[in-house]
Parts: C-alpha cells; structure tokens; sequence
C-alpha cells in the first residue's frame, strides 16, 4: 500500500516537473487584448460581403470567449446578432505537448445550420495547425458551410500543417520551449497574455 502511494505521489512530482515554468514576458494587458479585438471586428467587417451568412465557431476553452466577444462587438457595431457556436477538442492542444498525440473531438454545440454560412473558426494561439485541422474536420461534418476561415489572437508560428489565419491579433515569434498563455476573464478571471519558458524540473 505504502508502494503504492509513493508511486502515485512520484508520478505527479514528475508531471509538475514537466510542465514547470517561468514567466518571460506579458505580450497583452486587458485593454490591448480589447483593442485588438475591436480592430479584428472591424476587418472582419470590411472582409464579409454578406452578414447574414456571419457565423462564428470558437474552439475551446478560449476559442469561445473570443467568438463570443466578437459577435458582440459586431452587435455593437452593425446592430446584428451574430451566431455563435463551439467545438471541443480533447486530449491535445498544441501547447501542452505531454497530453496526447493527436486532437479528438469530444462534442459539438453550434445551434445554427451551418450549411451556407461564411464561418469565422476562432481559436486563442495558432501553432502547428493540427488542433485546426481536427476542428475543420468536425465542422464540415455539421454541414457544407460556404466558407470557412481561421480568426487567432496569437499566432507564434512552428507550423506542422499548410493552415493559416485570415484574422491575426498578433505575430509572436517564439522558440520551441516558449508558451504563450492566452487568460481571460470568463476562464480565468483574470485579462493578459503572457510569455512563458518551459524548464526542467
């Protein structure tokens, strides 16, 4: 038994070891984020010839709060509602590279049809495509939308996939072991994103 619990205990000392790390920098405060998404609404906009086919889908977690605040922000602009869904996708997000090996959808919640619809994929760091890719994919089987395209706050490159955003907040270049942290209020009640560095436990 007493084995046992050391195991267990050990186990968990090794996963906080691997994902340890320390701060570098603060990209964005509350109120840059906020700018940055009222400039992304108005190109939004300026790029979409027909807002009645407007739709937004986040990926979660933060993928929803900024599609959320977006069709808000639309709503602000134009006096229209926007529709918003979600996609959950599991086991794998690009950042945390130690959960599993490929995305796999877990649930759908778009309560529109999408066929039809200009769909605006929302996620809050585009890194190597892949979490993307698995979110098309789920999306396409929801219906035949007319189009589709990638909005990001962050884009930190290290591609793996031919997918881009049509939408970037902002370019951070980073190094393999960096982490960028998106936080928002609605998650994480607090408004910043932050540079992080993996380090060795």
């Amino acid at each position: 038994m007493g084995h046992g619990t050391f195991s267990v205990s050990r186990a968990h000392v090794n996963l906080i070891e691997m994902s340890s790390t320390r701060l570098k920098s603060q990209l964005m405060t509350a109120s840059e984020i906020d700018r940055t998404l009222v400039r992304l609404a108005h190109e939004v906009l300026e790029k979409t010839t027909d807002l009645d086919k407007l739709a937004f889908v986040g990926i979660k977690r933060r993928g929803v709060p900024l599609a959320t605040r977006l069709a808000a922000k639309i709503k602000d602009l134009e006096g229209r509602e926007v529709p918003t869904g979600a996609l959950d996708i599991n086991l794998y997000r690009d950042d945390l590279t130690t959960v599993g090996a490929v995305p796999v959808v877990n649930s759908t919640a778009i309560p529109f049809d999408v066929t039809g619809k200009d769909i605006i994929l929302t996620d809050d760091v585009l890194y190597t495509g892949r979490t993307i890719r698995a979110a098309l994919e789920a999306l396409f089987k929801e219906g035949r939308p007319a189009r589709v395209q990638l909005l990001v706050l962050i884009d930190r490159g290290w591609r793996e996939l031919p997918i881009e955003a049509r939408y970037v907040g902002r370019m951070v270049q980073t190094s393999a072991n960096e982490i960028v942290e998106v936080k928002f209020q609605e998650i994480d009640q607090i408004e910043k994103v932050l540079l992080v560095e993996k380090v060795d436990g």
